[in-house]
């Protein structure tokens, strides 16, 4: 089953399989499901011609894919541009949303640190 594209995985159930969507998570997946009167247990690759076409008929109906992750560049673009503090943020790769930044953050910062013991493992003595 292919939506706008995109291959939903066949071994998974319905409800599941369509966040493989961009901008579908599982509360709309099952908004989507419940408006079509599929049973959203099913397994994806059980889905009849007819539920399918229902599916994706309410699904572009929705902003999902390439518009909303333009429409979401667009809008960090406009708070960089009137150099807003979130933008300041974003154009910095630091947290937006008033996150601490002493010990968390790592991840978005580079500064990912190792536990002792997950570094490189001594060779054996011979």
């Amino acid at each position: 089953m292919r939506i706008l594209g995109i291959t939903i995985p066949d071994n998974k159930r319905l409800e599941i399989a369509l966040t493989a969507l961009y901008g579908i998570g599982t509360s709309r997946a099952l908004h989507i499901l419940k408006t079509a009167n599929v049973d959203p247990k099913i397994m994806a690759k059980d889905v009849t011609v007819d539920q399918e076409n229902t599916i994706r008929k309410i699904i572009e109906g929705f902003r999902i894919e390439g518009d909303l992750k333009r429409e979401v560049a667009a809008n960090i673009k406009r708070l960089k541009d009137i150099k807003s503090y979130r933008g300041s943020r974003h154009a910095r790769r630091l947290p937006a949303r008033g996150q601490r930044t002493k010990t968390n953050s790592r991840t978005i910062r580079g500064n990912v640190r190792k536990t002792m013991g997950s570094g490189r493992k001594k060779e054996e003595k011979k």
